[in-house]
């Protein structure tokens, strides 16, 4: 093999990697999967988890989100937006999760209400004991 064919090669070898790059990024949302098999607690009572004594509260857990509603009703989502992972909020006046890089919202049980994202947030089985809250799912 001559240089020209080497060089030839070598060009259309990178170019076929990037396309693949390309295409597998583009071909599926680029956010992150939720958690399996989540299973934890919080106490209320401590200062860390103090945000959920008041409605509208939230805190961040374990990749989940955990929100006060503004109805005093304790819920939990994945935390990753599914359309590129970045950190949803709870935005508890509009009673939704808001992903602050796109502008993709969520419901309160976290099915998408507008885009970017397609693919709704994994909701987690909440139960509360007195302080403690336990996230399962």
């Amino acid at each position: 093999m001559n240089r020209k064919e080497f060089l030839s090669m070598l060009g259309f070898s990178a170019g076929t990697l990037t396309i693949a790059a390309c295409m597998g990024g583009c071909s599926k949302e680029g956010g992150s999967v939720a958690a399996p098999n989540v299973d934890f607690t919080l106490d209320l009572s401590q200062s860390a988890n103090a945000a959920l004594n008041t409605n509208g509260g939230y805190i961040y857990s374990n990749g989940v989100i955990v929100a006060k509603t503004t109805s005093g009703a304790i819920i939990a989502v994945s935390a990753s937006c599914t359309h590129e992972g970045t950190s949803v909020q709870y935005q508890s006046n509009n009673n939704r999760f808001y992903c602050p890089n796109h502008g993709a919202t969520f419901s309160n049980s976290g099915s998408v209400t507008q885009g970017p994202a397609n693919i709704a947030l994994k909701q987690y089985n909440v139960t509360v004991t007195g302080n403690i809250v336990q996230v399962k799912g």
